[in-house]
């Protein structure tokens, strides 16, 4: 492969990659504590390109800074104001999210959307009386009826490296190196984290990334064409 043709494939394949990302932020950028995915581009040493640099994401990250609080008025929605996540009960283990829109079950357990259950500090589950009202003070507090009922497991993590992110924006444990670790972020019922996804910015820069990927399609075209004629030119001196 020439090394027009290398490097055109290499940014063509980066561009997909980040066209990928970008179109998932776009499509949670109405989910309640999502985290929007950035990428971020290196270039490596390509034989294929003729010791030329070829650009690659070589790491996607995750920004988290925190999304607009905003009011709803329902009991059963929470939003943390500074780091920290709240801690659900996964098909396979715990799972970590800022999305505090929660719902109550017919037994009375707090649960996600998704139907993960809510784990208080001790990692067990959250049972309410449903038919009672219930408040969460800005510790995390669960009271019902006066009576202390739980306090929310509420975790943060030293590096965001040892995290996994998985859909509806939920993040897992897959390395210690994560440094698991209690937090105390202020706890808001009534009230729930946005995205923190940009629409507006995130539109435009779908399109600038389209743009490019368009502009290496045209050069991998280009390549291929010059590359047939060189084939052409030679046939017709050997002939």
């Amino acid at each position: 492969m020439d090394p027009l043709t290398a490097m055109a494939a290499s940014g063509m394949r980066a561009r997909q990659e980040a066209l990928d990302m970008i179109a998932n932020n776009l499509a949670n950028a109405g989910t309640a504590g999502f985290k929007a995915d950035r990428e971020f581009y290196n270039l490596y040493l390509a034989p294929a390109a003729s010791g030329g640099r070829m650009p690659l994401i070589e790491r996607p990250w995750t920004d988290f800074r925190q999304g607009t609080v905003t009011a709803t008025g329902n009991s059963l929605d929470l939003a943390l104001s500074g780091r920290g996540f709240f801690a659900v009960e996964g098909p396979s283990g715990p799972l970590y999210t800022r999305n505090g829109g929660f719902k109550l079950s017919a037994a009375g357990e707090l649960t996600s959307q998704e139907g993960y259950p809510l784990l208080d500090r001790n990692g067990r589950r959250i049972r309410l009386d449903p038919a009672a009202p219930f408040e969460v003070d800005a510790q995390g507090v669960v009271r019902q009826r006066g009576a202390e009922i739980a306090r929310l497991r509420l975790v943060d993590f030293a590096s965001p490296e040892g995290l996994a992110k998985r859909e509806a924006g939920y993040f897992q444990l897959v390395s210690p190196v994560a440094g698991l670790r209690e937090a105390a972020p202020e706890v808001r019922q009534g009230y729930l984290e946005a995205s923190n996804v940009g629409p507006a910015e995130t539109a435009v820069r779908l399109v600038t990334v389209m743009r490019h990927f368009e502009m290496l399609q045209r050069a991998l075209v280009l390549g291929g064409e010059m590359n047939r004629r060189a084939v052409e030119e030679v046939a017709k001196t050997s002939g």
